[in-house]
């Protein structure tokens, strides 16, 4: 019995001379979880002049106290962020100042492409621009919540912070320039191919209405349609070729003719007038298609979807390379190409992908691609960043 208690009374006395360890050594227990980061209100609510990591949408550069820019942005120096990617009001956003040392990797100036990007942000909550806000900020990274689309790297470097960035990247992450577009050739060209009638069923899933799964939504005219009303017929849907089949001479062959990750629904009289048209700003309305315009060489879809057609094309224009008896499928400046295997116009595709930042449409319609159908992933989705990366 005597012995039993002594040794009940030795547990404490080793439990502080550990402990004692752990001073002398200057270790530290690791914690059993991390902190949650506070959400934007809170952190608007809180200004205790105190360190917090804050989680919010970046939604555009403050200026003043009251203007926040969402484009043409100035210069490097801050961040708004707030609880939702689209949010307008400055009231419900957080005002983030940007010291010298993380300008280049998280100013919107030089990586545009971060809006509407999920970030989590460290430093004092403190008025900034005499708005609620966050000064002497620390550290700025990508938050990680899922579905591959919102994990996206380091603005206009690509260091690797999103989720396939260990595992289905990993040989990218890095690299940049003519070195990132060819590591991003061998990872996504290992897919599995459909049959163009298979695309039909494939388009179904991939771009069925959030809003009524019996439905389709269309890529340019946004017009949601029952999925079961596809065929050549006016007011029916088509299956249109983002990438146009005579800037490839590829037609519907298995290949990048049935390719998921550029074919969508789309009404058979606005696929008509798109027909293999480059991209471009400006021309006239189209018909049946709100936001859209043409001219005799060009193709301009709605505002909302700009980006998705820019990702589009880059990844058509990195998966194709011509090592696998297609053309070799290249975007140049021009529009009026008219021969394979070119598409116009890069400059002005890299300010959609920069205007028009993924959705959360855009990030499933990836996932169900990947998980379901072609076992590949559009890796511009995942990481928009990597456009101007490759081509400047």
């Amino acid at each position: 019995m005597t012995r039993h208690q002594t040794r009940r009374r030795a547990l404490p006395t080793a439990l502080a001379l550990a402990s004692a360890l752990v001073v002398l050594l200057g270790l530290t227990a690791p914690a059993s979880q991390a902190a949650t980061p506070l959400t934007v209100a809170q952190a608007v609510a809180t200004q205790d002049g105190a360190s917090h990591t804050v989680r919010g949408y970046v939604v555009g550069q403050p200026t003043a106290t009251s203007t926040v820019v969402r484009s043409a942005f100035p210069n490097d120096y801050a961040l708004a962020i707030a609880d939702t990617a689209s949010e307008t009001s400055t009231s419900k956003m957080l005002f983030v100042q940007l010291p010298s040392a993380l300008r280049s990797q998280w100013g919107l100036k030089t990586n545009p492409s971060l809006m509407g990007r999920q970030v989590d942000v460290t430093g004092t909550l403190a008025a900034y621009f005499s708005h609620p806000g966050m000064t002497g900020t620390t550290a700025v990274a990508t938050a990680g919540t899922g579905g591959g689309g919102t994990g996206g790297g380091t603005g206009g470097g690509t260091g690797g912070t999103g989720d396939y960035d260990g595992t289905y990247y990993a040989p990218a992450v890095g690299k940049t320039g003519s070195a990132l577009k060819t590591a991003l050739h061998g990872i996504i060209d290992d897919q599995t191919k459909l049959t163009y009638d298979q695309v039909w069923t494939a388009l179904k899933d991939t771009d069925e209405d959030p809003n009524n799964t019996n439905n389709v939504v269309e890529i340019y005219s946004g017009r949601s349609i029952a999925k079961s009303d596809n065929g050549g017929g006016v007011d029916q849907w088509n299956r249109e070729h983002v990438w146009a089949k005579s800037h490839g001479d590829f037609g519907t062959a298995t290949g990048p003719g049935t390719d998921v990750h550029h074919l969508r629904p789309e009404d058979v009289t606005v696929n008509s007038t798109r027909g293999n048209l480059d991209f471009d700003d400006g021309g006239s309305a189209v018909a049946q298609c709100t936001g859209c315009l043409s001219d005799s060489d060009s193709f301009e879809p709605r505002d909302a979807v700009k980006g998705d057609v820019a990702r589009m094309i880059f990844y058509m224009a990195v998966r194709y390379e011509g090592d696998d008896g297609w053309a070799n499928l290249e975007m140049n400046n021009s529009v009026g190409n008219g021969s394979a295997p070119n598409i116009g116009r890069l400059s002005v595709l890299l300010q959609w992908n920069a205007q028009d930042p993924v959705d959360a449409f855009e990030m499933r319609r990836n996932d169900r691609i990947y998980t379901t159908w072609q076992h590949n992933r559009n890796p511009f989705v995942d990481h928009p960043e990597w456009a101007t990366a490759i081509w400047g």
